[in-house]
């Protein structure tokens, strides 16, 4: 295992800059509970050109707000390239993983095929598909309206039932913040439920962390976190964000300790 120093560190949050394959060989062996990220996964086009626009170009032409946001890189993958990234780091992430640790990662359905297939590569068991349902997409005359992205989830081996977690919901409502720090920004209130797959106290990474919202779902539902990301510019609005959360938190309890199931 390599060494790295963290961009920020306290009791209950760890953030990491650079590229996740480096930040997770870094990471001791089943030291989270669950890994929980929206990676980016080269969709917006069907064809080669739409893959290499800009994201500005191809996830702010609906206008729903970020078209001034800083763009994000590694969305340009073709499918093959696309598995392959995907096996490499979704292989280290199992190290890094708990025996029983949860894996759940966001995809639109042109990559849906490549990702259940990653995962499964990888060595987790797939556990299912969970939608996400946004109110507020773009229909188009003729055609089905594209209007869900996925969550794929699985584990690391068994899954035992009597861990600490209430039943959950199999299908999410929501849309993407109006005002929002990154381009493909996902709901808080959507991510508050999803973390709660991992008892309280237990530890959540995300190694695409982009503007923080799995952070900040983390620590407001008493949950420790562990994100990296790689464009320095998102890793200063993660941390901000994110330590805003922890804040929130934190004044709203009186045993902090109790918030995230003891320190450590």
């Amino acid at each position: 295992m390599t060494t790295m120093s963290p961009h920020y560190a306290d009791e209950w949050v760890t953030l990491y800059g650079g590229d996740a394959l480096a930040v997770l060989a870094a990471l001791p062996a089943a030291s989270v509970d669950a890994v929980l990220t929206d990676p980016p996964y080269s969709s917006g086009g069907l064809y080669k050109g739409d893959r290499a626009m800009s994201t500005t170009d191809k996830y702010t032409k609906t206008g729903y707000g970020g078209a001034n946001l800083e763009g994000f890189s590694g969305d340009n993958r073709d499918q093959r390239s696309f598995l392959t990234w995907m096996n490499l780091w979704l292989g280290e992430a199992r190290r890094v993983l708990a025996p029983g640790g949860i894996v759940g990662l966001f995809t639109d359905w042109r990559q849906l095929p490549s990702m259940t297939d990653a995962l499964q590569v990888g060595g987790y068991v797939w556990r299912g598909i969970v939608p996400w349902y946004k109110p507020i997409a773009r229909p188009q005359t003729g055609r089905f309206t594209a209007s869900c992205e996925y969550l794929i989830w699985g584990s690391n081996g068994a899954l035992p039932t009597a861990r600490g977690v209430p039943p959950l919901p199999g299908f999410y409502e929501g849309s993407a913040p109006q005002q929002r720090d990154h381009q493909t920004q996902k709901p808080l209130d959507v991510m508050r439920s999803l973390v709660r797959i991992v008892p309280p106290g237990g530890v959540i990474l995300d190694p695409f962390m982009g503007s923080g919202t799995t952070g900040c779902a983390a620590v407001l539902e008493g949950r420790r976190f562990v994100g990296s990301e790689l464009m320095p510019h998102y890793l200063d609005v993660s941390e901000r964000r994110i330590r805003t959360a922890l804040g929130q938190a934190l004044a709203t309890t009186e045993d902090q300790d109790a918030l995230f199931g003891g320190a450590s």
